[in-house]
This record gives C-alpha cells, sequence and structure tokens, in this order.
C-alpha cells in the first residue's frame, strides 16, 4: 500500500522535518540525505517523498526520478570523496535486507579493502553527518 505519509515512518518523519537529517540536496519528489547509520564514509540514501514501502508500490514515474536522482548523487560522491568503487543498491522485503520500509537507494562509496557491509551498525555524529552533506552537495553538477 502507498500512501503520502505514514506517521509510524522515520523518512516520512525526516521529510516532514520531525527528525533531522543531513540533507545533500532535494526537489519536490526526492530528497537525498546521509545515512545516520553509515556503512562507510560518504553513505547515502535517495528516497521519495511520498511513502510507498517497497519497488512493488513505486509508481514507474517515481522510479525513475528516484533513479535520477540517485545517479546524481553517485557522481557527486564520487568527485567529492574520490572512492575506488561506489555501490548503488536497494533492498525490497525482510527477507532481501530491507530495514526501513519506505522505499529508498543506498549510495555507498567504496575504497579497497573496506567492509562490504551494506547497513551501519553504529549511529554516527550528526555534525559528521552534516559536514559530509555539505562536501557531497558541494561537488553536485
Amino acid at each position: 500500500m502507498s500512501e503520502q505519509s505514514n506517521a509510524d515512518c522515520i523518512f516520512c518523519k525526516i521529510i516532514a522535518g520531525e527528525i533531522p537529517a543531513a540533507v545533500i540536496f532535494e526537489d519536490d519528489d526526492v530528497v537525498a540525505f546521509c545515512d545516520a547509520f553509515p556503512a562507510e564514509q560518504g553513505h547515502a540514501l535517495v528516497v521519495p517523498k511520498a511513502h510507498h514501502p517497497d519497488v512493488f508500490a513505486l509508481p514507474e514515474a517515481l522510479v525513475a526520478k528516484v533513479n535520477i536522482a540517485a545517479q546524481r548523487l553517485a557522481l557527486a560522491q564520487r568527485k567529492a570523496l574520490q572512492p575506488d568503487g561506489l555501490l548503488v543498491t536497494q533492498f525490497n522485503g525482510e527477507a532481501a535486507g530491507q530495514t526501513v520500509f519506505h522505499y529508498h537507494v543506498h549510495c555507498l562509496p567504496r575504497w579497497a579493502g573496506s567492509d562490504r557491509a551494506t547497513h551501519g551498525r553504529a549511529q554516527a555524529n550528526p555534525d559528521d553527518l552534516k559536514a559530509m552533506a555539505e562536501r557531497i552537495a558541494a561537488a553536485l553538477d
């Protein structure tokens, strides 16, 4: 089921401004922000503003907008952070590794020899996340 907002969803709360986030960029349909529990330096998410739990519920037009935003984010991460690679991934359902049931795409910089985890275990310092968001945002084209 899809809806404009879900009161129990952490991403909906971020979008509504109820929970702070280190926002990199946003438009009318999507927002990109640093993952509060990063698996790697610069780990960020692209999230549609309307609540859709997974790819199966996401309207086709929004799939395109989210993916265009993910590419824009990935290009800025590559420019700002110069990783050896960059993982762009998305999970659908608990069995697939989804932990927040609001569709989102992970853009995860990788360096040779780094841990291959896709979800972080520790919450990052909010000031560090804000600085990272500003660094990536400065590299947007």
